[in-house]
């Protein structure tokens, strides 16, 4: 069997010009980068069109993902060549830290890639250097302003540097002039939200320069603009703003722009990206990062809520083997057939069912991704639970079959699209911080309660002080559990949510509640991808997924 990135070299891709055209796009809104990747000048686009939002969420993962961008492409593919439908995706940029560590690339699978992979997963155009670039900036500003006399009168540095691979050593570090610092991973970075989050060019200064930096020894707190930081930050993300346009194996268009993990920042693609694709096709397919609980949660209560986007219609990926995890069987045994495990999992897929539709209101469509070691029965079982709860369950092939795979899901989720909805929210945003936290625990995780040890509790004071309390929230906690310990698979009940601290970032417009021990900047583990990866003298790369 041909790997992930045989695949996409022996797929012949059309040139990019042609592709934008299919979205309509003329040469004079698109800056060429080669054949087969292009900038997308979003301030020339002037339609009116509103084209569907479909939004692709998961379960609670196992370690290697469950395959949601793979769905996600399967089913634009099939929307597009077997329903000929005006489709597009909008996906996330790939960060170097799971390319290199556990989970791999981030451009699908199989026969439903995005490609160019090897470029899309490396440095791609440059978007994560930029932001890395940026963020370090305004770090040695902070510091050079401190070396300098400290006019300011800076006591307490909130802002941290970024970097865009996993290193658990930088996650504390003492500088030069014994300031105690730390790396927060560029996906978690606050310049990341901020570009993925920004209207346009104006909007992305604006939010540079409102950057929290620190607190001075009165007590006023510090912004980037203060340091006059935010003209020369935007100067470097003038490119990365323009969303990147590329294609998947079958020629549909995708916008690949931002990448925000979701289990330690907001795990959505960029909002020029998501509402450009709206205005250029029928139907536009998107995802959110790790599990229901996270990416979908923080798309919906603060990308739609924010920015006046709704879906219409969640696709829920599940598989049998996350769910026989979650079920209490034993990582090594997840290749054999367990109905009873199964059985007890699908309390998770359950409870992320009813959360999109009975806290968010939105439609519902669950995509079983098939494993080449799940059995007939276990596929019939799950989709019989699935239809217990009212739901509809499709088994989908696009790892094996790209569009053809996918056909049965993307005829379902047409239809699903015409269901009348309307969205509401976990939280309101005139809601307290506070408010929204322990609603997010309670209603969507299923908490008994939230407990903010003193550091949190000194930031919500802080907060309340500089009237930041009512901004959106972002909670970080592991993404194998809807707690915020990673052992408490399925879906647990009468637990507590520990927040241990807040991080205030003023200019992405949110404030991060760190849950449980997640970390901002990750470690690689014991046995990482980069380990089976390989280039020869002609410079040809395997091992690269």
């Amino acid at each position: 069997m041909l790997s992930d990135i045989e695949i996409a070299r022996n797929t012949k891709v059309v040139n990019i010009k042609k592709v934008a055209a299919k979205l309509g796009l003329r040469e004079n809104q698109i800056e060429s980068l080669g054949n087969t990747v292009a900038k997308i000048d979003h301030e020339k686009i002037r339609s009116k069109k509103q084209g569907k939002l479909i939004l692709v969420t998961a379960i609670n993962p196992t370690a290697s993902g469950e395959g949601k961008t793979t769905v996600s492409i399967g089913l634009a593919d099939a929307i597009a060549k077997k329903y000929k439908k005006k489709t597009c995706l909008a996906l996330r940029e790939p960060s170097l830290g799971p390319v290199f560590g556990i989970k791999g690339g981030a451009t699908g699978g199989g026969y439903s890639q995005v490609v160019p992979m090897e470029e899309i997963n490396l440095h791609f155009t440059g978007d994560f250097h930029a932001i890395t670039s940026a963020n370090n900036l305004l770090s040695a500003i902070i510091d050079n302003h401190i070396h300098q006399g400290n006019a300011l009168e800076i006591e307490e540095v909130y802002f941290q540097r970024c970097l865009d691979v996993n290193d658990r050593a930088l996650k504390t570090i003492e500088l030069a002039n014994g300031r105690k610092d730390g790396f927060t991973i560029t996906s978690a970075s606050e310049v990341m939200a901020i570009l993925a989050l920004a209207k346009n060019l104006s909007d992305l200064k604006t939010r540079l320069g409102n950057i929290l930096v620190g607190k001075s020894r009165t007590g006023k707190l510090i912004f980037a603009k203060d340091l006059k930081a935010e003209e020369a930050m935007t100067i470097l993300l003038k490119q990365a703003i323009k969303p990147n346009l590329v294609q998947t194996l079958e020629g549909t268009p995708a916008f690949v722009h931002a990448g925000p993990f979701a289990n330690i920042a907001h795990g959505c693609n960029s909002v020029i990206a998501t509402k450009t694709a709206l205005s250029l096709a029928d139907f536009v397919v998107t995802e959110a990062g790790f599990g229901a609980d996270l990416g979908a949660e923080k798309f919906l209560d603060l990308k739609c809520q924010t920015n006046d986007l709704e879906p219409s219609v969640v696709v829920i990926v599940a598989t049998v083997r996350a769910l026989k995890l979650h079920g209490g069987e034993q990582k090594e045994n997840l290749k054999n057939e367990n109905l009873t495990a199964l059985k007890k999992g699908f309390a998770n897929l359950e409870r992320h069912i009813k959360n999109i539709r009975s806290v968010y209101g939105l439609p519902v469509v669950v995509a079983i991704n098939k494993f080449s070691t799940d059995s007939d029965q276990e596929l019939h079982v799950l989709k019989g639970l699935v239809e217990k709860v009212g739901e509809l369950a499709v088994v989908t092939q696009g790892f094996e079959m790209g569009a053809e795979g996918a056909k049965e899901l993307a005829g379902i989720v047409i239809q699903k699209c015409n269901e009348e909805s309307k969205i509401s929210y976990a939280y309101e945003l005139q809601d307290d911080v506070e408010v929204k936290i322990q609603k997010v625990a309670t209603k969507i995780y299923g908490a008994k309660s939230v407990v903010f040890e003193e550091r949190a509790r000194l930031m919500l004071e802080t907060l309340k002080k500089n009237k930041l309390d009512k901004l959106p929230i972002v909670i970080a906690k592991t993404q194998y559990s809807f707690s915020d310990n990673k052992d408490l698979v399925g879906a647990p009940e009468d637990f507590v949510v520990t927040i241990r601290d807040l991080k205030i970032c003023s200019g992405a417009g949110f404030v991060v509640a760190v849950a449980g021990n997640i970390l901002l900047m990750p470690g690689l583990g014991k046995h990482s991808a980069f380990e089976g990866m390989s280039i020869d003298e002609n410079g040809c790369v395997s091992g690269l997924y």
